[in-house]
């Protein structure tokens, strides 16, 4: 077989691969994946820690604290600072330490498996969630639900707040802050309570440490990303092929 009929083959089934798992590698698990540990609600209790500074992007930023925070719950969206509809307003702002936010779901909401009959999307800054019918919009408790502006001072917590997926399972350390770039007076401050809504009812978490429990949909992720690798390695070699019979010297006379 001629080595380009077989990147040819690879490119093809390696794209149809992708397709097929890219539509069921986000669907969220049933509530038995992650069995009857997300009852309880998120922690809180007044913070003693005095305002600090960090920097990111050569912009110094003031928090402060204003809650020990705790939670434990299932991603359902997630939206990352860096997505190109968000990066200009990032600029503009001149806001570098809100990384990523993650829309975070526990409790009953887990338990009864109201989820897996809605739909989450983040935008930004937002959670936006909606049910097909009053009987799916009784069983789902607002109060059981946050999207949270997560940010960071460690590398090691900022990779793996990027590792987190729909469908994980994690696990929250941190404070509710208020931050500030005092340079063009950028302000955001934090809901302190799970009952608001509307703007303003985000939370906004200093993460002192985060952990994956529990991964989602490993083996469907896994398949998509090897096929995309094939699907990108076989056509650069398609392409390296193509350019190299270009530049073959032509002997007919």
């Amino acid at each position: 077989m001629e080595v380009n009929i077989l990147f040819k083959r690879v490119a093809i089934i390696s794209l149809l691969v992708m397709i097929a798992t890219y539509f069921i590698k986000d669907i969220l698990p049933t509530p038995e994946y992650y069995g009857n540990t997300l009852i309880k609600e998120p922690t809180q209790n007044k913070s003693s820690k005095k305002p600090f500074k960090i920097e990111a992007n050569q912009e110094h930023y003031r928090i402060t604290p204003k809650y020990e925070y705790s939670l434990e719950g299932v991603v359902v969206s997630t939206h990352n600072a860096d997505a190109f509809l968000n990066m200009a307003h990032h600029e503009e702002w001149r806001d570098f330490i809100n990384m990523r936010d993650l829309c975070i779901i526990w409790g009953d909401n887990v338990k009864s498996g109201v989820y897996k009959d809605m739909q989450f999307e983040n935008g930004n800054w937002t959670c936006w969630y909606s049910w097909p019918n009053a009987n799916v919009r009784q069983r789902f408790r607002n109060n059981q639900l946050s999207n949270n502006h997560l940010l960071a001072g460690e590398e090691s917590i900022k990779r793996a707040i990027m590792e987190a997926q729909a469908g994980d399972h994690i696990h929250i350390e941190g404070m509710l802050v208020n931050y500030a770039n005092p340079v063009n007076n950028f302000k955001r401050g934090t809901s302190t309570t799970r009952t608001d809504t509307g703007q303003g009812a985000c939370e906004t978490i200093y993460v002192e440490k985060f952990d994956i429990i529990k991964k989602a949909n490993t083996l469907k992720r896994g398949i998509f990303n090897i096929a995309k690798f094939l699907f990108i390695l076989s056509i650069i070699a398609l392409l390296s092929l193509f350019i190299i019979s270009l530049r073959k010297p032509n002997f007919n006379s």
